[in-house]
């Protein structure tokens, strides 16, 4: 079954990534953890899953991203692997994976890919990290770079706020994205930037930017699966559009369980053996 808008039921590879950027095709990306919800997710015609650290607050109810391990990220990619067809699968590698030193940065990034079948991993930071994403990239795996608001950074920040919006941060981001991009990765996430930045830097790179909180200037867009389905309650930035309301039509559900249950209505003798 074709997703909406989709005509082309091909496999997404980072390959495919860069020919949207140059044919001006707009990249969809969201989040997702499980294999229900993955399953759901590729059939309606996403190009990319990120499997997020996100995670972490969506799944766990961490109040940041750094708790998430390798052994949890395995097991959240390799769940979404297995329901998806068309999607390329990007996952995160969390926090304290590969700061240390680029040879434990390659060991559990060849890990993550082995034992989660997954497409592509996910790094934040920029020229800190250059020299281990380039050594990823040497043992041929792909990966997608992540600037801006780096939520493995919070502690660092100590702030959600806006990046770049002072000249300094803006021209590193840029000459980041520039280093990162002539290294070869397929892709860079641009999270909370200005519009006006975001733009400037999908115009200097060759491989396609996907925004967050980014504006329209962004070759692609991306959101978390809970947040644009409207089952998350609390969290409403400026860039989330909420999709459906999720939180109301699964409470009322599971509240209408609860009363047939206790009246004795379900199940009925249409539901018994």
């Amino acid at each position: 079954m074709s997703g909406y808008l989709v005509s082309d039921n091909r496999k997404v590879t980072t390959h495919r990534f860069m020919e949207m950027k140059q044919k001006g095709e707009k990249i969809s990306m969201l989040t997702s953890y499980d294999y229900t919800m993955a399953g759901i997710v590729d059939k309606a015609g996403v190009d990319a899953i990120l499997v997020g650290d996100s995670a972490s607050n969506v799944m766990a109810g961490n109040a940041t991203t750094l708790p998430m391990t390798v052994d949890y990220m395995i097991y959240h990619a390799r769940s979404v692997v297995r329901a998806t067809q068309r999607a390329l699968v990007v996952c995160d590698m969390p926090f304290g994976s590969y700061q240390v030193n680029a040879a434990e940065g390659v060991a559990n990034a060849i890990r993550i890919m082995k034992e989660s079948g997954c497409d592509a991993l996910k790094m934040e930071g920029g020229e800190e990290i250059l020299d281990t994403v380039k050594r990823i990239l040497d043992a041929g795996i792909p990966v997608m770079a992540h600037l801006g608001l780096t939520p493995q950074s919070i502690n660092k920040f100590g702030t959600y706020a806006v990046r770049a919006k002072e000249q300094a941060e803006a021209e590193k981001l840029m000459h980041d994205a520039q280093l990162l991009d002539e290294a070869g990765c397929f892709g860079i996430t641009l999270e909370k930037v200005p519009a006006a930045l975001a733009t400037e830097v999908t115009k200097a790179v060759k491989c396609p930017t996907i925004g967050i909180g980014a504006g329209n200037g962004c070759d692609g867009q991306v959101l978390v699966i809970a947040d644009m389905l409207g089952m998350t309650q609390g969290f409403s930035p400026r860039f989330l559009r909420r999709y459906a309301d999720l939180n109301t039509v699964i409470n009322d559900a599971v509240g209408h369980y609860v009363e047939d249950v206790k009246s004795g209505d379900f199940p009925n003798a249409n539901e018994s053996y």
